[in-house]
């Protein structure tokens, strides 16, 4: 009687104390266990005379009832406890201010992109993708390219081998989509191209093109100034006004060098048009025999008209930004303005 007095009054004091689960455990194990000290008591018993077994067995077994009540007892403070604790660490207060989550945005070029998507589809253009690891034949033999021309060095594309490169334009698109269609084609073609050009201020060995091809009977050079006028308007402005200044392409004959009005001094002539009043955005023409003939198109039945513009320099325009690397660096302090 005396030793499970004594284990209870240990017990009660240990429990008590005990500040979390795994402490409760531990102590279990000391006085319930296989080896506890209760399991112990209850062994020696049958040192005892017989006619006290009886009451010592029934003490051991309140001893047990009490020990368990002492755990069970002790289990529930320490969980009140640790959720009271919970509670109050993680407790919303409604009446503060929500906390705000800055979301990002389309990066510049792609705004300019979907823009000029959005003005292409708004006049019945479809959208036309393709490779941006293309074939010689694409790139320059369906498109008129003699062999002597300049692009076609290794200085100025990167090759593969000599059947493979990266595209230098977005042109070879037009080429595939003749091939598999007929007339009438409206398309225009946006993605990366490659060069290799040195990185500076106007420069960079990628960036994007966005083309446009139409195709189809009695196109003419009025049909391509008038859609230039609408796209020059819709991008830069209404008050824009385009200029065509006569040039070489081999995809296209006759060719032109396209000009829209100074976005920054309205063609009065200012330092960023060197005082010309127009800055160069695109290359235009009608689409050369040969191309629509490489392509399995009759040249004598249909006509069209194809024209690109260089992305980072419309975006540079759009938006008045002096440096095309700056699209490049992901800087959040450059990018956040647009």
């Amino acid at each position: 009687m005396l030793q499970l007095d004594e284990m209870l009054k240990n017990a009660e004091s240990e429990i008590s104390s005990a500040s979390h689960m795994k402490r409760i455990e531990e102590l279990k194990v000391q006085y319930l266990g296989k080896k506890g000290e209760l399991t112990q008591i209850l062994r020696s018993m049958s040192s005892l005379n017989p006619e006290d077994r009886p009451a010592a067995g029934k003490a051991a077994n309140e001893a047990r009832e009490k020990l368990n009540v002492l755990f069970e007892n002790a289990e529930k403070i320490i969980s009140n406890r640790f959720i009271a604790e919970r509670l109050d660490k993680e407790r919303l207060d409604v009446t503060m201010p929500g906390k705000k989550h800055v979301i990002g945005h389309t990066h510049p070029l792609t705004q300019v992109i979907r823009k000029i998507e959005d003005i292409f589809i708004g006049l019945g253009y479809q959208i036309a993708e393709g490779p941006e690891i293309e074939s010689v034949h694409y790139n320059f033999d369906q498109l008129n390219t003699p062999e002597n021309h300049p692009s076609k060095d290794e200085q100025d594309t990167f090759y593969f081998n000599a059947e493979t490169l990266l595209r230098t334009q977005t042109s070879p698109v037009q080429a595939r989509v003749m091939e598999k269609n007929r007339p009438p084609i409206r398309i225009i073609c946006p993605g990366r191209v490659y060069r290799s050009d040195e990185v500076d201020a106007t420069h960079s060995p990628i960036f994007h093109q966005v083309e446009a091809l139409v195709v189809d009977k009695n196109i003419t050079m009025g049909n391509l100034i008038a859609t230039l006028k609408l796209f020059a308007k819709e991008l830069f402005g209404e008050s824009t006004e385009i200029r065509l200044r006569p040039h070489y392409f081999p995809f296209t004959e006759p060719s032109a060098e396209v000009d829209v009005s100074c976005w920054v001094c309205k063609g009065k002539g200012c330092p960023v048009c060197k005082n010309e009043g127009f800055i160069e955005i695109l290359g235009a023409g009608m689409v050369h025999p040969n191309v629509l003939r490489n392509c399995g198109i009759d040249p004598d039945i249909y006509s069209g008209f194809a024209f690109g513009l260089g992305v980072e320099r419309t975006a540079m325009a759009v938006f008045g930004i002096n440096d095309l690397r700056l699209l490049y660096e992901n800087d959040m302090r450059f990018l956040s303005q647009f």
